[in-house]
């Protein structure tokens, strides 16, 4: 019996094998349909991200291939925002923890469709926004010049926000997705997915963004696999295989830089 139907339930038995969970993935590409809710963490979800982290490296080695091909036939490709880059213990923190965990909140963390995750992101954005305005209107001084007091105002008004995104987080806990949303659920999966591909453009140069488009072909196809991860199992399964992916990402440019 499936861990995960089509009616909108969620249910708790798992894939038997990896080759069921990818088969349950490819069925709900076909039709995406949204459960009434994620299950807590479990194993079933710690097994499912690896799963799904086998599959992705599967696809991620066969894009690098073709992208090998093409490269050896002569064409130039634009180069990422870290070509040529020192690479230190920051920005690999900023790759496999603050990326993941910003992104999945921002793409993916309202595809439950229930009201505290809408309303929460709302808050945080909104209320972030809202309350590094305020400080900066009221005057509010940190540091030795402006980028200091302005970075201060926004990690302020981002702890701010963080704040109201809990409390309606609590408040509505108990509130299962919204049908209308779970009727429209396709429309913003592949939105969703679609967006999340397309924000990774900005990693190139502005006069090269149309000749970058197939090159964020990897992130179109991760982002359909956490997309049903956050769905299916919870945000933080799709948090994982994203910090996985980058890990991954960050470990074969790494090795890339030091062989050469």
């Amino acid at each position: 019996m499936d861990a995960i139907t089509t009616s909108g339930e969620s249910a708790v038995t798992p894939a038997m094998t990896m080759r069921g969970e990818w088969s349950r993935f490819l069925g709900f590409l076909r039709r995406p349909v949204l459960p009434t809710r994620a299950p807590l963490p479990q194993v079933a979800g710690l097994i499912a991200v690896l799963r799904l982290f086998a599959l992705d490296l599967l696809v991620m080695s066969g894009l690098l291939a073709i992208a090998g091909i093409v490269i050896a036939t002569g064409v130039d490709m634009p180069e990422t925002a870290l070509a040529g880059m020192d690479i230190g213990p920051g920005i690999v923190f900023a790759v496999v923890v603050v990326a993941p965990l910003a992104e999945e909140i921002a793409f993916r963390g309202w595809l439950s469709g229930r009201p505290g995750h809408l309303l929460a992101l709302v808050a945080l954005v909104g209320g972030g926004l809202s309350a590094t305005l305020l400080l900066s209107a009221a005057g509010f001084s940190y540091g030795a010049d402006a980028l200091e007091t302005g970075l201060a105002a926004m990690a302020l008004g981002t702890l701010g926000g963080a704040l109201l995104a809990l409390v309606a987080l609590y408040l509505l806990r108990r509130r299962e997705a919204m049908r209308w949303f779970q009727r429209c659920f396709p429309l913003f999966f592949w939105a969703s997915t679609l967006a999340f591909s397309l924000v990774h453009l900005f990693n190139f140069p502005a006069d090269q963004m149309a000749t970058a488009l197939p090159l964020v072909l990897p992130q179109l196809v991760t982002g359909t696999m956490l997309g049903y991860l956050r769905v299916h199992y919870g945000l933080w399964a799709s948090i994982m295989l994203h910090a996985l992916h980058n890990g991954a990402f960050i470990s074969l440019v790494l090795l890339a830089s030091s062989g050469a």
